[in-house]
């Protein structure tokens, strides 16, 4: 048992060395390259952020994988992204790292309070970052404080994406994490641009959540049946 569990560890080691992160970093350039990515209602936020104003990209966690080599194309603003200290998070943050995105590390549970500091002084610096609404463990669908209050506290409008594959694996993982099939069209949607209302009590911090919450979720596949999928077709493995 004790050997097994040496061996995950072992694992998990080698797969966050520079020279697999590297090559992790490709495989997934190269295979996102297969796929035929639409882009839609990108400039009004990109001309917020050149006019020098700021935006925060929300999306869920099921959806980001697919956004990964576009997101490329906004690394001359060197923008940020919050990232788990996990395992996987230390996987994640080197993809990041390496599509020219600053990845802070923390999450709900661990070293929030100083990521979301950073990720604050971060989004003032630069005028653009990211975060995954329901990450990193979920509940899948559930929009987290953070979002909400770093928007807040950096003056920052949200710009909800998502996207949408005419053909996905759905894996069975507790967001049902999607990936297109290669060769498959997908869309990257940008949603209208939200401005929080300023939020001095809790109930006000809570309408602002809700009403975030309810913009993104009917772009959440939620069902095992590609029939009901919202918005997506496609098999889940």
């Amino acid at each position: 048992m004790q050997g097994l569990i040496g061996m995950r560890i072992h694992w998990k080691r080698l797969l966050t060395t520079r020279p697999v992160l590297r090559i992790i970093y490709w495989v997934i350039r190269l295979y996102l390259g297969t796929i035929r990515l639409k882009v839609e209602n990108e400039k009004p936020w990109t001309d917020i952020v050149e006019g020098g104003g700021r935006v925060l990209l929300c999306t869920w966690h099921q959806q980001f994988f697919a956004a990964i080599r576009h997101f490329r194309n906004y690394r001359k603003w060197h923008p940020a992204l919050m990232i788990s200290k996990s395992n996987d998070g230390e996987l994640i943050a080197g993809v990041a790292s390496r599509t020219g995105w600053n990845p802070v590390r923390g999450s709900s549970s661990r070293a929030g309070k100083e990521a979301l500091a950073e990720m604050v002084q971060c989004l003032r610096k630069s005028g653009l970052a990211a975060h995954i609404l329901d990450g990193p463990r979920g509940p899948a669908g559930k929009v987290k404080a953070g979002a909400i209050r770093l928007a807040l506290d950096s003056d920052a409008v949200i710009v909800p994406f998502c996207i949408e594959a005419e053909n996905a694996w759905y894996f069975n993982s507790w967001d049902r994490f999607m990936v297109p099939k290669p060769f498959s069209r997908a869309t990257l949607r940008y949603g209208d641009c939200i401005r929080l209302e300023p939020a001095e009590t809790e109930e006000q911090f809570e309408k602002n959540r809700i009403l975030l919450e309810n913009t993104m979720l009917p772009f959440m596949a939620t069902s095992r049946d590609p029939e009901e999928k919202a918005g997506y077709s496609g098999n889940a493995p």
